[in-house]
């Protein structure tokens, strides 16, 4: 439980009731009592032996079936109607103080072409991220005109750019398992968030699971716009993080060793992939045709620093729609936590990304998703 929470930065006390309601064994048991086996990989990560998400989804689609559930496509919600409060509140405010049997109720869902007549409405329509799966933000603007205030939408578990478009570009594809980050203040000197893992280089910048992780933290860090726009955010990579500095000095010297007679550029060879050796040649600020047995220690020095802390400046986020997550929502001051139901309507309940709940990457999303929307499914 404390592993859950600590890996949600957005909110994470809020959700101590939902995940004790269904947790990560409940969806592995679900699983396979669907007939979908899984299976543990690094880093407690649980896939389906299959490797394929539809398996999953058709998991669902199964259970949904036998259980004779309707679902109605094609049909955008539009409005989610309430019955009018017994005493007419002045403001907002008095609807939250107000006892809930004052308070509104669900009494139906009305769509562009029809109206359904319910008590109970369970709003899950995701966050802004991946639009072309339908989250297109249209469930904030329905619980906004019921009521409820939307928390700072914004990208998180998202792509980073950075102000070193052509060297990126230059390293485009390449992926670096291994590694060690450090993303840095520089104006403070505050290490903001360090991680080990695999990061990626993209057209515009950089990506991958500890670059996206690293993100979360960085889109709620004080004056983080301010920051960026100058330049003050350094991504900082140790690509051999196994080695100590005086460990992999001796490495580089039996390297050296063994191509003395070769100029620097092409003596790196062993030491890193081929797209990384000109950036980290001109980092060390080492004459590339150099003779290697004419390397002074200085010189030696410098190429370790730039192997320990290869040096990227952060620019900004990728857009929402390129998030695999949304960090904001509806405010979670607002819902009960124990049951997902609105505090200012009777019968609305919330599941999913559309609260202002967030966790880095590593399956904690999901895992909100399956226990909110299992709480709300309980509603009475």
């Amino acid at each position: 439980m404390e592993e859950f929470i600590k890996n949600t930065p957005g909110n994470g006390k809020f959700l101590y009731s939902v995940f004790q309601n269904f947790t990560n064994k409940d969806i592995i048991d679900f699983l396979e009592s669907e007939g979908l086996k899984v299976k543990e990989e690094r880093g407690n990560r649980i896939f389906p032996v299959t490797d394929s998400a539809r398996d999953v989804l058709e998991c669902f689609q199964n259970k949904l079936k036998k259980l004779g559930v309707k679902i109605f496509y094609n049909q955008r919600v539009v409005k989610i109607e309430i019955s009018k409060v017994r005493k007419e509140p002045n403001v907002i405010k008095d609807i939250k103080e107000a006892d809930m049997s004052e308070k509104p109720r669900v009494v139906g869902v009305k769509t562009e072409n029809d109206f359904f007549e319910c008590d109970r409405a369970i709003l899950s329509t995701g966050g802004k991220s991946y639009p072309l799966t339908g989250s297109t933000g249209d469930g904030y603007e329905i619980a906004k005109k019921l009521g409820h205030t939307i928390k700072d939408l914004k990208p998180s578990l998202v792509p980073l750019e950075t102000y070193e478009v052509e060297l990126c570009k230059n390293l485009q594809g390449l992926s670096l398992k291994n590694v060690e980050i450090k993303v840095i203040d520089i104006d403070k000197n505050k290490i903001i968030y360090t991680d080990f893992g695999e990061m990626l280089f993209t057209h515009f910048g950089i990506s991958g699971p500890i670059v996206l992780s690293s993100s979360s933290h960085l889109v709620r860090y004080k004056k983080i716009e301010e920051l960026l726009a100058n330049k003050k955010i350094k991504f900082f990579i140790d690509l051999k993080p196994a080695l100590s500095r005086e460990k992999l000095e001796e490495r580089v010297l039996r390297d050296f060793e063994e191509f003395k007679n070769k100029e620097f550029k092409n003596a790196l060879d062993k030491l890193l992939p081929q797209k990384l050796i000109m950036p980290i040649i001109k980092e060390s600020q080492i004459n590339p045709t150099k003779k290697v047995n004419i390397i002074t220690k200085q010189e030696r020095e410098q190429l370790i620093k730039s192997l320990k802390d290869f040096e990227i400046t952060i620019k900004g986020f990728r857009d929402i729609k390129d998030a695999i997550i949304t960090s904001g929502g509806i405010n979670v001051k607002e819902v009960n936590p124990k049951t997902m139901e609105s505090k200012l309507v009777k019968g609305l309940y919330f599941a999913g990304e559309i609260l202002d709940v967030d966790s880095y990457t590593g399956g904690f999303n999901l895992q909100i998703a399956y226990s909110t929307g299992y709480t709300a499914g309980l509603c009475k």
